[in-house]
């Protein structure tokens, strides 16, 4: 038995906001994307070894994207074939959906960077800050740790919520398990470094390809949340997203980055220091670049609202889809 995608991305939407990740499930079983880790890093092991080709490299990275790809994406068929005939299907194709959206616990993550911040210090928020972000975190200051804090909120809001939404929709199980494969190739071997800049190059062009719009939707709804969101400017969040975007490295990233730096008069971006070394990145946004935790508050403040408008969003097309 089937149901309608909107209704379940509205459901599981507000499912994940009650329940979260389910830590108490997933310390006994092990959550999908960790299996799609865990076969990208063996395939890594394998086909990723030094004193080879340049070409050689491009094809075993390209063998390795599509692989992992195409075996999420067939699991998320089977899935798929079994909720159709399972007399609660349905309940098997809700639960898929809210394990692989990730609103809650990105809130959840970017509150304990504020707290451990404010009421432990430095180190605390250093360490907090380097559960969701892929740079070096031990000489950050205050503001580095905030606005990385900030800067996720923003870009994951993108390729964890929106994005894995907006592919069930268009592609149903299927689709999601394979935007979930893509987007974790991405954050594993999609890297610049002297490992990874020809094996993942294939797993960043795609990651890019299907953040397009996604990413673009995501920072839509957080310029708009900015209208309801107090001590959030929506005009100035349309103009910094419109003329900062590009700024970012990646195509897709410096969408939501830009859409929050303006929405609360912040400067975010600047120099990265990752395990490749530095990244020398431009500014995005002409606000204030000594972010706080009380910006990361008032982020996360924003953030509740733009994941509510985005909840309503589903529930309203499916609303009126039924109707």
């Amino acid at each position: 038995m089937t149901a309608d995608p909107l209704i379940v991305i509205a459901l599981a939407l507000i499912l994940d906001a009650v329940v979260g990740d389910m830590r108490w499930l997933f310390r006994a079983i092990p959550h999908p994307v960790v299996l799609i880790g865990r076969l990208i890093g063996f395939l890594d092991n394998k086909l990723n070894r030094a004193g080879r080709g340049v070409a050689t490299v491009l094809a075993h990275g390209l063998v390795v994207t599509v692989l992992v790809s195409a075996v999420a994406a067939g699991s998320g068929w089977a899935l798929s074939w079994a909720a159709e005939r399972l007399p609660y299907g349905v309940a098997l194709e809700l639960f898929c959906v809210t394990v692989m959206v990730a609103q809650r616990s990105l809130y959840d993550h970017g509150r304990a960077v504020a707290l451990a911040l404010r009421r432990d210090g430095l180190d605390a928020g250093r360490a907090a800050v380097g559960h969701i972000v892929g740079r070096q975190t031990e000489a950050l200051d205050e503001h580095g740790v905030a606005r990385g804090a900030i800067e996720s909120l923003a870009e994951n809001f993108a390729d964890g919520v929106v994005a894995p939404a907006f592919w069930y929709l268009i592609l149903g199980l299927p689709g999601l398990f394979a935007y979930k494969a893509i987007n974790t190739l991405d954050s594993m071997i999609g890297y610049r470094s002297e490992r990874y800049r020809h094996f993942g190059i294939s797993a960043a062009r795609l990651d890019d390809v299907v953040n397009l719009i996604p990413s673009r939707l995501a920072a839509t709804l957080i310029a708009l949340a900015a209208i309801i969101a107090p001590t959030a400017n929506p005009a100035r969040a349309f103009k910094t997203m419109w003329r900062d975007a590009a700024k970012h490295d990646s195509p897709n990233a410096g969408w939501p980055e830009a859409a929050m730096a303006g929405a609360l008069a912040l400067a975010l971006g600047g120099p990265r220091e990752y395990l490749g070394g530095v990244v020398k990145t431009q500014w995005i946004g002409d606000g204030n670049p000594r972010a706080t935790s009380q910006d990361i508050e008032r982020a996360l403040l924003l953030y509740g609202v733009t994941g509510l408008l985005h909840m309503l969003f589903y529930a309203t097309l499916a609303t009126m889809w039924i109707q």
